[in-house]
């Protein structure tokens, strides 16, 4: 699959003030004398300009109208803006995801990577709608425009995006009042601040900016295990209504989370945190026989969610113990998995980490030790600590069929086929999500560098700099949907070519408990 993501075309050229044979560089649009100059002070590059267009539409139309649309790579419109949110405050930025007037609205991609790189900078930002009005705000004026979901208002900024042509085009205004009183200039000052402050940023945007190709790496994404698990809790929601409590997080990443949390889920760390006779779900990753009898004796209403392919772990980890085997169990301490395999039979069970475990192993008998595995590992990392087993323990035992899953192994096969081919490879999930981690780590292992990001605002503008192919991955904890933002969020950058490089295809489906069934 190939796709092309171009920017927002918007009518227009370029910069009136462009001296002849200037390089294409960063462009700044102020409309006023001091925030131009505040602008000024802050740029660091040579190369980047400002230029005063003057206050109000009218003005900002002519500047278009008489741009030169080859001056420049990149363009940003930075000025001072009113405050209609009720929490801004005077120096705070608002980075345009759309600016609309009485013409229409222009989407402005990127702009929750923008703000979030002024955040790590220290300066307070937001991404948000951005209203162009004929005259100054009134105080009557400024509740309306909130109720419609604006952030700030000014004169000039939806005429202006118009002076990209296509390029790369963003907008930072700053908040200099949020209505008429006594800290009206003190307001402007601090505005002034911001925009100086954050000049710099501007031209670490524009260095960021260029055309792409963004290379997919499938499969990617949720997998069964992750599904069931997360229909398990809606549905438990929709048949016995909030709250349902969730022992652990039901998946490991941040997003799937905050949308149950929302829903009505309460996700709690231990089951003392559940009342007597509530409804609790035991998360995807398992739990261990004592918690199972924790949960009964409370009379709690459990369904589990647990993935079963960790069902099936913890199983063979009973039956290697009633075998009367050392059951070595190859995963990561403190992993929620980890902790549930143990406990099926923690008297059998040692954790082995690494080959200085299995080299530091003293089994009841060397002729019968047996391993497991946990099923988010990286399976060249698994792979070392089995061969080390077999090799001081000859007669060591392996678990009747792979215990890393399906989607894991696929998963990584997928980033390592794209990282061969991409200069930097983004890894969608969160931190606590042992299988992004691992993702991450392929790739590197394969000599790209790679970075794990819960969304397009951890993405950081200084990894993109000279990055002209872009791998793309999700781990099986992560939502779909962030991938499409992240790569709408690139896009706002430049131009954007899609490619999808497939490994393999998923066709695996696991059943609902009978708790929840239809």
């Amino acid at each position: 699959m190939t796709e092309t993501i171009p920017q927002p075309r918007t009518a227009g050229a370029a910069d009136t003030a462009e001296p002849a044979g200037a390089t294409a560089g960063l462009v700044v649009l102020a409309p006023l004398r001091l925030e131009a100059n505040a602008v000024r002070r802050g740029l660091r590059d040579p190369a980047s300009r400002v230029q005063r267009t003057g206050m109000g539409a009218t003005r900002a139309a002519k500047a278009v109208r008489e741009s030169k649309p080859d001056s420049f790579g990149a363009l940003i419109v930075m000025g001072t803006a009113a405050g209609v949110c009720p929490d801004l405050k005077p120096g705070d930025l608002v980075v345009a995801a759309e600016v609309t007037d009485a013409s229409g609205t222009v989407s402005l991609p990127g702009a929750e990577l923008l703000a979030a790189e002024l955040r790590r900078a220290g300066l307070p930002a937001r991404p948000g709608k951005l209203a162009t009005v004929p005259s100054l705000v009134r105080s009557s004026q400024r509740a309306k425009l909130a109720a419609q979901g604006y952030l700030a208002a000014d004169m000039e900024s939806a005429v202006l995006v118009g002076a990209a042509d296509g390029r790369p085009v963003a907008v930072i205004r700053a908040v200099s009042d949020v209505g008429v009183g006594p800290g009206i200039v003190s307001g402007g000052l601090a505005a002034l601040r911001s925009l100086r402050l954050a000049a710099p940023v501007a031209e670490r945007w524009a260095a960021a900016c260029a055309q792409r190709t963004v290379l997919l790496a499938g499969p990617r994404s949720f997998c069964a295990g992750v599904e069931r698990a997360i229909e398990i809790v809606e549905r438990a929601l929709d048949l016995r209504g909030a709250p349902v409590y969730v022992r652990k997080q039901i998946v490991h990443n941040t997003r799937v989370v905050a949308d149950l949390e929302q829903r009505g889920a309460v996700f709690v760390d231990e089951l003392d945190e559940v009342p007597d006779g509530a409804t609790v779900v035991f998360s995807a990753h398992g739990v261990s026989p004592a918690v199972r009898d924790a949960a009964s004796g409370r009379g709690l209403s459990v369904i589990d969610a647990t993935c079963p392919l960790v069902s099936k772990v913890h199983a063979e980890a009973r039956r290697f113990a009633r075998e009367g085997y050392t059951v070595a169990l190859i995963g990561h301490a403190g992993h929620e998995e980890v902790e549930g395999t143990l406990g099926e039979a923690p008297e059998s069970t040692v954790l082995v980490q690494t080959v200085a475990d299995v080299a530091a192993l003293r089994p009841r008998d060397p002729d019968k030790v047996a391993y497991l595995m946990q099923t988010t590992l990286a399976v060249d990392e698994a792979a070392d600590v089995a061969a080390a087993l077999h090799e001081r323990f000859p007669q060591t035992r392996a678990p009747g069929s792979d215990d890393i899953c399906y989607a894991t192994t696929n998963r990584q096969a997928a980033v390592h086929a794209v990282a061969q081919d991409a200069d930097l490879v983004l890894v969608a999930g969160s931190k606590n999500s042992s299988n992004s981690v691992r993702l991450v780590e392929r790739s590197q292992r394969a000599g790209t560098p790679a970075y794990l990001i819960d969304g397009a605002a951890d993405i950081e503008l200084s990894w993109l700099s000279g990055v002209s192919v872009v791998g793309l991955t999700a781990g099986a904890s992560a939502p779909p949907a962030v991938v499409s933002e992240i790569i709408s969020a690139l896009s706002g950058l430049g131009a954007v070519t899609v490619a999808e490089r497939v490994t393999t295809t998923e066709s695996v489906q696991f059943g609902l408990p009978r708790e929840v069934r239809g």
